[in-house]
């Protein structure tokens, strides 16, 4: 008998993760790469979550991110599970950047090139232009002294505490705002917002986005900005496609009810088919939407209905996805316009929770560089009005007509003129949409905001703090918010779920930060 048993296979320890979003399907591959037998359940009928895509009438549209920054972490997720990101998601790098148009007047347009960008940045402010190298590498020397902390965990105040985290205080300056922080840097204020309106990817105004976060816009002019070929869904269907490959099951339209729990411990999920037991839970949806959802709040101590309601959350997003008849070839890819009266915007949206009459927005014209979006002779356009998240004071019945006419007026602005006429199909989503359709609670599509008292350990832990064997990706825990720091956040999720299950992660990071795979190991990079 005692023979049988040594010869016997030993059972495959088995994790269930709820939502098939990139943190999800990066968790995915990078456990089932390291022996866990992983399936994947996804509400949708899609991969990707917000990071999916909408295929109407013959055109395609990213249902949320654009711009895809930073490969570095996803390119190696990608390695470690045995795949190459640039063979199997072709990309091209974009020069410029973006272009930046401010209402208080002037343009920039962004680009990587330091000579050019100097020249660029003077033609606004010559005293500003002399302060760009300075500022990048004041950045380099940030992002790589706080990077292993973005690696890391947060559970407790005492990784807070910590010697070498508390050598950087100085280096963070975590008393000044991400404005207050270029203010060092750069004195024309349409040149600070242009390094600064990255806070807008944390839903966050940049007067009040704590400073750690210039890394953003120095990560976009040392790495790069990148478009994949099909948009940023194509990211997230190659690694749904190679999940599979590796044995993962994915189940689609198949919406968690409740996290199945038994004396405190995770042990599973049930949906409206199944009950689908598992020795982890890791749950990649929104935080705050999935816990009053799928936990009851009996059983959360420190995560409660009551507290959830007390945190602070992000802006939303009224958005317009347009196919449209021709092109507009003078338009950049990516356009930020910024208004004149921004500040107020961002009060609007922050303070008051009512919409502004002249916003800022973006617009994605994605199909000057990829052909691949829109029948021939047509284009796609992605429109963004940053607003407020949910709120009384609000009616998106009422007023999303209003707002349509308002963003198309907005629009003429950058170029964008006629376009009423040449509009063939149209999807608009607000923040009702948001909260009803992806489950974002108060339709915040960026989760809880990224102030100081709701980072780090006081963010909702990796793993979860209130029911053992639960772990969280995404958005909503450490490290935040951002495709490439919710690529880490599974990379975190994992290492410590592997860790509980008592199995060793099969992979290892090897690159620096000065690597320049980034900027060069990717195809397509446009020169």
């Amino acid at each position: 008998m005692k023979e049988y048993l040594r010869g016997a296979k030993k059972e495959p320890r088995n994790a269930v993760i709820v939502g098939a979003g990139p943190g999800g399907l990066a968790a995915a591959m990078l456990l089932a790469k390291s022996g866990v037998k992983v399936t994947v359940v996804e509400k949708r009928g899609v991969v990707g979550g917000r990071t999916s895509t909408i295929e109407q009438d013959g055109f395609k549209f990213d249902v949320g991110p654009t711009f895809f920054l930073y490969p570095r972490v996803l390119k190696e997720i990608f390695s470690a599970a045995g795949y190459d990101l640039a063979s199997e998601v072709p990309m091209t790098r974009l020069d410029p950047q973006y272009r930046l148009v401010f209402g208080a007047g002037g343009e920039l347009l962004a680009t990587p090139n330091v000579e050019r960008m100097e020249k660029a940045i003077a033609a606004i402010s010559p005293e500003d232009a002399q302060q760009f190298h300075k500022f990048i590498k004041h950045n380099r020397n940030k992002l790589e002294k706080f990077l292993p902390f973005l690696q890391s965990p947060f559970e407790s105040w005492r990784d807070l505490a910590k010697i070498d985290m508390l050598k950087l205080v100085p280096l963070l300056s975590p008393w000044k705002s991400l404005d207050g922080d270029l203010q060092t840097h750069f004195k024309d204020e349409r040149i600070r917002l242009g390094f600064s309106f990255q806070s807008k990817y944390l839903g966050m105004s940049p007067f009040r986005c704590p400073s750690l976060f210039s890394i953003l816009s120095f990560l976009e002019y040392e790495h790069g900005v990148f478009h994949p070929t099909g948009g940023c869904g194509a990211v997230t269907k190659a690694m749904a496609r190679i999940c599979r490959e590796m044995g993962v099951e994915i189940l689609l339209n198949e919406p968690v009810e409740r996290v199945l729990i038994e004396d405190g411990k995770a042990i599973g999920v049930k949906t409206a088919n199944h009950s689908l037991p598992a020795n982890a839970v890791v749950v990649n949806a929104d935080f705050a939407g999935a816990m009053k959802k799928m936990v009851p709040n009996r059983l959360r101590n420190r995560w409660t209905d009551e507290r959830l309601a007390k945190k602070k959350y992000s802006c939303s997003t009224f958005m317009m996805y347009l196919g449209i008849d021709g092109r507009y070839d003078d338009v950049s890819h990516h356009t930020i316009y910024l208004e004149k009266n921004y500040k107020q915007n961002l009060r609007d949206i922050e303070e008051l929770h009512k919409l502004s009459e002249e916003p800022s927005f973006y617009v994605q014209n994605a199909s000057v560089t990829d052909k691949t979006l829109a029948p021939d002779g047509k284009s796609t356009l992605y429109v963004l009005l940053p607003v407020t998240h949910e709120s009384d004071k609000v009616d998106w019945a009422k007023e999303t007509p209003r707002y349509r006419e308002l963003a198309l007026d907005q629009m003429e602005k950058i170029g964008i003129t006629d376009v009423r006429r040449r509009i063939r199909t149209e999807r608009i989503v607000t923040p009702t949409g948001w909260a009803s359709d992806f489950d974002l609670y108060k339709g915040a599509t960026f989760s809880m905001a990224h102030s100081l008292d709701q980072m780090l350990h006081l963010r909702p832990h990796n793993r979860f703090e209130d029911v053992d064997q639960m772990y969280l990706v995404g958005g909503g825990t450490h490290p935040g918010s951002g495709l490439p720091v919710i690529f880490e956040s599974a990379r975190i999720t994992s290492k410590l779920l592997l860790e509980d299950l008592k199995m060793e992660p099969q992979w290892h990071v090897t690159d620096t930060v000065g690597d320049a795979i980034a900027r060069d190991a990717l195809v397509g990079v446009a020169s």
